[in-house]
């Protein structure tokens, strides 16, 4: 039985062409820029929010810290029923009430709420450079998002003008076959390629839909009509001015070396533990019998009493199993670990900033490249299509021709996608990837993590709240998927 060829019919494939054509019509009329999406990021994305909530969290350490070493305040109250009495006791009360105040003031504990408050300060400052890391790290996937819908839709539009372009083919060849112009190897070759285009066409389509969905997790829309993105601002001239830059603005490296200078002072902390601490405190003591203390003689006592003292406590120790010894020796190790940490964060980040440069510019070397790759390709495949014609060329050297245009067509548009993502990461690798440096207009002021930090750093007041948590994100649920975006799935339809 003859085996027929699967390929797409002309209806099938102007019904695609007119589809992506479609998408791209009705999204200029609301076409998103590259801004546009990392405001949509800044402003809404769960990873960002998380973040800068970890961070608040992070700022309470800094009043925690401090309330060691303010005054503090408690009242006890006890009732009892004594429910049964010594047999030798003839004044034994039936039930007391006993309430007991005391305030507490720390006068000096060693240095360990000073260094304590300095080592939370320092994690503050770290968790902010995190913030910051944060914030480059997602933007520099939204860029990475936002060029992979160009560049697979442009892909997909290759793919789908190849298949046109050899179905034109396969049906020119199957006609001067008819004509015995060609033989069935011409045919055979011709179809051959048309089904590897038509497998190609559902690749990119399946490579198109993953990159919008991915998209659309990150920015939380679903991409319509992305623009061209801008130049990159701030690309350095040279690795080595790229490497200075990193190193003085890197957010990772900065938080590392806070997280050092934290566990310093926690080193500190833990030798404070050998050191006299020294109180105030005052007491005030109530009780009431009730009229039951002295059973008979109740009358005799007095049934109300009150006392109060006051006075200083001196703590000095003087031994605790090697326990103190113990905490400052463990307290060492995780600063040296800490310091290792900032060598091991300047390594990845001096190699991280030189691959990216080095992709970046060999991205640009490559575009140069193409260029050149795809208009000799074009001038090649006019050629030989001419020659074709008047029998100097076989149809294999068509399809070869047709092959290496597509090839370096998308050798280029990837190269531009490659080129925009590795400059981005270089600009985060430097520190310069951040909403602050693309001067993002996000609706209002940027975020300053720095407000809250000083918002809760002095407040002591126990009943002190915020507004009950709740998610400031947006969900994905109600976007469609990214097959209704584009169009149906194309089927094959038999040869005629």
């Amino acid at each position: 039985m003859k085996q027929k060829p699967l390929i797409l019919s002309a209806a099938k494939t102007a019904s695609f062409l007119g589809a992506f054509a479609l998408l791209v019509v009705s999204g200029a009329a609301q076409a998103e820029t590259l801004r546009d999406a990392l405001v949509a990021v800044y402003n809404t994305n769960p990873d960002m929010e998380s973040a800068r909530a970890t961070q608040r969290a992070a700022d309470e350490e800094v009043p925690i810290q401090r309330s060691s070493g303010l005054p503090s305040a408690n009242v006890t109250a006890t009732h009892v029923e004594f429910l049964r009495q010594s047999a030798n006791s003839f004044t034994a009360p039936e039930r007391n009430l006993g309430v007991n105040a005391q305030v507490l003031v720390p006068f000096y504990s060693g240095g360990s709420v000073r260094n304590g408050i300095n080592a939370a300060q320092q994690r503050v400052a770290a968790g902010q450079a995190d913030l910051r890391g944060t914030e480059s790290s997602i933007f520099s996937q939204t860029v990475a998002a936002y060029m992979d819908v160009l560049r697979t839709e442009a892909l997909a539009q290759l793919s789908a003008n190849q298949v046109e372009v050899l179905r034109v083919t396969f049906q020119s060849t199957s006609d001067r076959f008819e004509i015995g112009d060609l033989t069935r190897t011409d045919v055979a070759q011709a179809q051959s390629r048309l089904a590897v285009a038509q497998g190609d066409l559902r690749s990119a389509y399946a490579n198109m839909m993953n990159a919008q969905e991915t998209y659309i997790q990150l920015v939380g829309r679903a991409p319509m009509g992305l623009e061209s993105p801008p130049p990159l601002p701030g690309l350095p001239e040279t690795v080595g001015l790229a490497v200075v830059t990193a190193l003085d603005n890197n957010p990772d490296l900065i938080a590392a070396k806070e997280r050092a200078d934290a566990a310093g002072y926690d080193t500190k902390v833990a030798g404070s533990g050998r050191l006299p601490t020294i109180g105030l405190f005052a007491n005030y003591d109530y009780s009431n019998f009730f009229g039951t203390l002295g059973g008979p003689i109740a009358s005799d006592f007095q049934q109300r009493e009150a006392t109060a003292n006051a006075g200083v406590r001196v703590t000095i120790p003087i031994f605790q199993g090697g326990r103190p010894a113990a905490q400052q020796r463990q307290a060492g190790a995780r600063e040296t670990a800490a310091l290792e940490q900032v060598i091991a964060t300047e390594r990845r980040i001096i190699a991280q900033t030189r691959s990216a440069y080095s992709n970046w510019m060999a991205s640009n070397a490559v575009i140069e490249s193409s260029q050149t790759a795809v208009s000799a390709a074009e001038l090649s495949l006019e050629g030989v299509r001419a020659e074709n014609s008047i029998g100097n060329r076989t149809i294999i050297d068509v399809l070869n021709a047709e092959q290496e245009l597509l090839t370096a067509r998308a050798q280029l548009v990837t190269a531009r996608r490659n080129a925009y993502v590795a400059g981005f990461s270089l600009l985060a690798a430097m520190g310069k990837a951040e909403a602050r440096d693309l001067n993002l207009d996000t609706g209002g002021p940027l975020y300053d993590p720095q407000v809250n930090a000083e918002r809760v750093s002095g407040r002591f007041w126990d009943w002190d709240r915020d507004p009950q948590a709740a998610p400031n994100s947006t969900r994905t649920v109600d976007i469609d998927p990214s097959d209704d975006l584009i169009g149906p799935v194309l089927e094959p339809d038999e040869a005629r």
